[in-house]
């Protein structure tokens, strides 16, 4: 019996709109930031940096996870570095060219050769970079 092939039609990678997904990841041209974009709630992004000179040095009390290569913003307040034992890191994320943004629930990242800033509808949020890391 010969087996059975199924032609399917191929989608492209970005078939749905952005406001159709609740989840997007990308990564800067360097790969050395990778963000995250959620709409669940709270909507939240969050940019993690693998190669960096903390702005934030010391480990809290209160983390018993990983802190300081972790930064995130969501709808309303300010940016923070978080305490994290997981990473939003994705070899496979698409690259936010430099120059570009990318959005979602209010939430927006946009790609420099500074760095990865990501901020809210009120202007609160972080920037990541090798030298620095600076939340607002």
């Amino acid at each position: 019996m010969r087996p059975l092939f199924l032609a399917l039609p191929l989608l492209p990678l970005f078939a749905l709109p952005a406001a159709a997904q609740d989840y997007i990841t990308f990564q800067a041209p360097s790969g050395n930031i990778h963000c995250a974009i959620s709409s669940w709630d709270p909507a939240e992004a969050r940019c993690d940096i693998d190669e960096y000179t903390p702005s934030f040095p010391g480990h809290p009390d209160w983390c018993d996870g990983d802190y300081g290569f972790a930064f995130a913003v969501q709808t309303t307040g300010a940016g923070s570095p978080i305490c994290a034992s997981d990473t939003v890191r994705d070899p496979q994320a698409p690259v936010l060219p430099y120059g570009r943004s990318i959005g979602l629930a209010g939430l927006t990242c946009s790609s420099a050769e500074t760095g990865m800033t990501c901020v809210n509808a009120s202007g609160h949020g972080f920037t990541l970079s090798r030298r620095s890391q600076r939340v607002f």
